[in-house]
């Protein structure tokens, strides 16, 4: 209902937007902070590109932009919730196809760097960052690796085989989710091609280093990221390893099993945070440029974070 109401409103629909939770996923609460936060950076952004250019006559002369802030953010929203193509946004506001385009291309780094929320005012920007809260609040995060579908490069490329991982052999790109053991989603890296391993995507984020030489905290982790508990002094737990590959007692068995579902069963935190930011439509299956993908997913993890820790201070 809801949505053949938004094509009946046209210009309208900014009120509907805000007001219907499942069309953002965000509460009115978050999308009006968004607006105080977003909006000043927008708008010096704005500015900065009018006077960097050679003119000839002065900023601000000309005709006044029908297209606010406010509905260049909502229209970014919806379609990183929905993946709305901008055609359809187009229709919804009333304008331009390349004003929606142009519109998105400009929010959604804005959104992309602020950040993990995890509380009013606190964020978390990097890897850094993280392990500094989870040091400091005592706290076991979780890490894994989630993969991002999307096009298949055109022929001919060089490197059109590193986007296919030996896992799912489907053309993704990979990014690697942190959160802690409530499943709240800390920190999302940029996207590397789906060939990279998880353990190689967390080496080159430094994590590693960032452990070893950090505080002490236990980081839970699946069997892809085996290796990293050596190098970083036994923080980094995963599934126990198996020591008889063939005609195992029946003991061994059973005891192995009872610790990888015990391990399992504290890690399954993480798959629940992944499968939260999955519910954003434009990380189930992207269909436009893979360049955009980096900033699609911290943006998404922000806002996720965002709504997440409204919805705990309230509870």
């Amino acid at each position: 209902m809801w949505l053949v109401e938004l094509f009946m409103m046209g210009v309208g629909a900014r009120e509907l937007i805000v007001a219907e939770y499942r069309v953002t996923g965000l509460s009115p609460e978050v999308i009006a902070e968004l607006v105080a936060e977003v909006g000043p950076l927008w708008e010096a952004q704005h500015q900065a590109r009018l006077t960097a250019r050679p003119r000839k006559r002065a900023v601000g002369a000309g005709a006044k932009r029908r297209f606010v802030f406010v509905d260049r953010l909502l229209a970014t929203l919806v379609n990183l919730r929905h993946g709305t193509t901008h055609d359809v946004l187009a229709c919804w506001f009333g304008v331009d196809r390349s004003t929606i385009t142009r519109a998105i291309g400009e929010v959604r780094p804005l959104l992309a760097q602020r950040g993990c929320t995890i509380a009013p005012g606190i964020r978390l920007r990097t890897l850094a960052d993280v392990v500094e809260h989870l040091g400091s609040s005592r706290q076991t995060g979780i890490i894994d690796g989630t993969e991002i579908r999307v096009r298949r490069p055109a022929a001919g490329r060089k490197d059109r085989d590193r986007f296919v991982p030996g896992k799912t052999k489907q053309n993704a790109v990979k990014s690697m989710v942190v959160t802690d053991d409530e499943g709240r989603v800390l920190f999302c890296s940029p996207a590397r091609p789906g060939s990279c391993a998880d353990i190689t995507q967390a080496r080159q984020l430094g994590l590693a280093t960032l452990l070893a030489d950090g505080p002490f905290l236990e980081v839970l982790a699946d069997a892809g990221y085996q290796g990293m508990g050596a190098q970083t002094g036994g923080r980094v737990v995963t599934p126990p390893h198996r020591k008889f590959k063939k005609n195992a007692p029946a003991w061994y068995e059973k005891m192995h099993e009872q610790k990888r579902k015990a391990h399992s069963s504290r890690r399954i935190r993480v798959e629940h945070g992944i499968a939260h930011l999955k519910n954003w439509r434009s990380l189930a299956r992207h269909h436009g440029r893979r360049e955009h993908m980096s900033d699609m997913i911290q943006a998404v993890a922000g806002l996720l974070s965002h709504q997440q820790s409204i919805t705990c201070s309230h509870a």
